[in-house]
């Protein structure tokens, strides 16, 4: 049964989360920063467009990747030998989330970075749970991911490229700093043939709920966020 999120600050068991379509457990509530903190740590995330309610999921099984698992093509690895990017991380979060608004409103029918969400996470990333890979050719954002950090478990949320492989770079960007932090996971929630070359893999539910409660009360040092060059 579909919950409906009043003003208390809660959400339902993810086991509860329907079957068809999978993971929706819950609708309504609201974009606040605890509110998404909450669901985060349970698991739970929201996705839906310009046209519905606010929806939040926990789907069966959880797309997931392991840093140390990610797999770099050999035209990946020459692209990053090859040395044309620069990349950084946590120093342009804004650019990187509403380039991803930018592209899927352009590409697709709807999106679910809506303005409500963009403000939200823009809002994370002040109080320094959101972060951001940015890719750069000379001056110019050409790629980027962001998510949250929660511990040793990065929840991956959306990326963007205006190059070939451009976000598969600001990937191992990404693997490589968690590999050098302590980072073990990245949420990747739902699987698709993109992410499934990267090397990601999927894991039932109550395994990855498992791992979260574990890595969430892992913190990494502090200076893994800091604004800074990356190296790959």
């Amino acid at each position: 049964m579909l919950t409906l999120l009043d003003d208390p600050l809660w959400f339902p068991d993810p086991s509860e989360a329907l079957l068809e379509p999978n993971g929706l457990l819950a609708v309504g509530g609201d974009l606040s920063p605890e509110r998404l903190l909450l669901a985060y740590r349970m698991g739970i995330f929201p996705w839906f467009d310009q046209s519905q309610p606010l929806l939040w999921w926990s789907p069966d099984p959880r797309a997931v990747l392991e840093p140390d698992k990610l797999h770099v093509s050999r035209s990946l690895a020459r692209l990053a030998r090859r040395g044309q990017y620069r990349l950084t991380i946590n120093t342009a979060f804004d650019q990187v989330i509403r380039a991803c608004r930018q592209l899927r409103e352009t590409q697709e029918a709807g999106t679910w970075i809506t303005a409500g969400i963009e403000q939200a996470y823009v809002r994370l990333h002040r109080l320094g749970h959101a972060h951001s890979v940015e890719v750069w050719q000379d001056e110019q954002l050409v790629a980027g991911l962001y998510g949250i950090g929660l511990g040793r478990l990065f929840c991956g949320e959306s990326m963007f490229h205006r190059v070939d492989n451009g976000s598969k770079l600001a990937m191992l960007g990404l693997c490589r700093h968690l590999q050098r932090q302590g980072g073990e996971l990245i949420d990747c929630q739902l699987p698709n043939p993109h992410l499934m070359t990267l090397g990601v893999t999927t894991w039932p539910r109550a395994r990855f709920l498992h791992k979260l409660k574990e890595l969430q009360q892992q913190p990494l040092a502090p200076r893994c966020w800091q604004p800074d060059e990356l190296t790959l």
